[in-house]
Parts: structure tokens; C-alpha cells; sequence
């Protein structure tokens, strides 16, 4: 059994190191993750790496663990599984599940994600795109491409959001742009490298960098 905050912490990394094997994954990092002082950050990694979690140095950074890999996927795939019930059971919006689902992870049943997954006809992603990880610990392929590093003219559907915050699903959402949303991308604009799209049953509209960044397409 771990805290709240332990589990916060294991989750963290385990999104940090996503980013790949060059990524180094300091205290600075995690602190920036979770929007904590370093000096709470080092005093977590301390417990840990006690309790064989994470193994870390300064030349390497912060690694998971055999264990604490396993866990960290356990409590992701909870959340992930919790926001699909909250969209496709509930009724809520898929700006509203995420604060919701971080509560509801850490139910720490030993049947419950296996329930719900079933429940749910063991879907593969989240509504916000993202691979829910199966119960034998493998995920689903990830989305990595970016709307911002397609060429114009490139035609391509919406496959997951970087930024899953309140703000910018509601700004998706007044855009008509959901998971599986084509849109093509009509011309990058030197100047400030805003992108000018066409989205399905819309028509061309002009956008921010950030906001194609934090796009992934198919």
C-alpha cells in the first residue's frame, strides 16, 4: 500500500520517462511535473528508492524499478480506464473526467480495474487518446506526431492531446474537434509559425504553434 502522494510521484515519472531513453528525468523535472518545491521532490525520492521503487543517481536521473514500474502502469491504467466510465457511462465531458479520475485511481482494489475494463469492452485508449495499459502491463501503440510537424497540404485525423486541461478541451470543443477529427493542415505561417487548418464540417480557421503542438495525429 502506498500514499497518495507516492502514487502521484510513481505516475509522474512514469510520464516523464515516456519521452525516451535520452530524457533524463532530474528532480527538477518531477518538481515541474507536479508542480512541487525540489525540496519535497528529494525528500519523496529518498522513499522511494527505500522502498525499491525508483533507483537514482545524478549522472542517470530517476529510473523506475521493476516494482515500481508495475505499479506506476497499475494506477495509470486505473486512471485511463476511470475517465472512459466517467465519459461513455456518466455523461460527463471529456474536459471535466480528469480531476475526477485522479481521485478515483487510487481506489486500490486488487479486482476493480479488471472489472471495470471488462465492463467498459476493454477499450484501448482513453478519451483523450491516450494507450490504456492492458492488465498483462502492455500498452497500445502511443500517438507522437504532432499536428505543428506536418507538411502543407497533409491531411490527418486527431489520434490524441498533449494538454488535457480544462481550457484547452473546451477551446477543442467550441472548434468541433474531437478524437478521430480530420483536419488538414493548410499552411504554416512564417511570421510566428501559426498554422492556418481546415477542420472536417468546418471549414479554415488559424491557430497557435502550442495549440498544433499539442495535437497528435494519425
Amino acid at each position: 500500500m502506498y500514499t497518495l502522494s507516492e502514487e502521484n510521484y510513481l505516475k509522474a515519472i512514469y510520464r516523464l520517462a515516456l519521452q525516451g531513453k535520452d530524457f533524463k528525468i532530474t528532480p527538477t523535472a518531477i518538481a515541474e511535473s507536479l508542480s512541487n518545491n525540489p525540496a519535497s521532490v528529494v525528500d519523496m525520492i529518498r522513499k522511494l528508492t527505500e522502498k525499491q521503487l525508483i533507483e537514482y543517481d545524478k549522472k542517470n536521473g530517476v529510473r523506475l524499478t521493476q516494482q515500481g514500474l508495475k505499479d506506476a502502469t497499475l494506477i495509470v491504467r486505473r486512471h485511463r480506464l476511470w475517465e472512459v466510465f466517467l465519459l461513455e457511462k456518466l455523461g460527463y465531458h471529456w474536459d471535466e473526467i480528469h480531476d475526477i479520475a485522479e481521485e478515483l485511481e487510487h481506489i486500490n482494489d486488487a479486482t476493480l480495474a479488471d472489472r471495470l475494463d471488462k465492463f467498459l469492452g476493454f477499450p484501448e485508449y482513453d478519451p483523450h487518446g491516450d494507450p490504456i495499459p492492458k492488465a498483462n502491463g502492455k500498452v497500445p501503440k502511443s500517438y507522437s506526431v504532432s499536428l505543428s510537424e506536418l507538411k502543407p497540404g497533409a491531411q490527418s485525423h486527431v489520434a490524441a492531446v498533449r494538454d488535457t486541461s480544462s481550457s484547452f478541451l473546451q477551446y477543442l470543443q467550441r472548434l468541433n474537434i474531437g478524437i478521430g477529427t480530420k483536419i488538414q493542415l493548410i499552411e504554416k505561417i512564417k511570421y510566428d509559425n501559426s498554422l492556418v487548418i481546415k477542420i472536417e464540417s468546418r471549414g479554415d480557421t488559424t491557430v497557435s504553434q502550442k495549440f498544433g503542438e499539442n495535437i497528435l495525429v494519425d
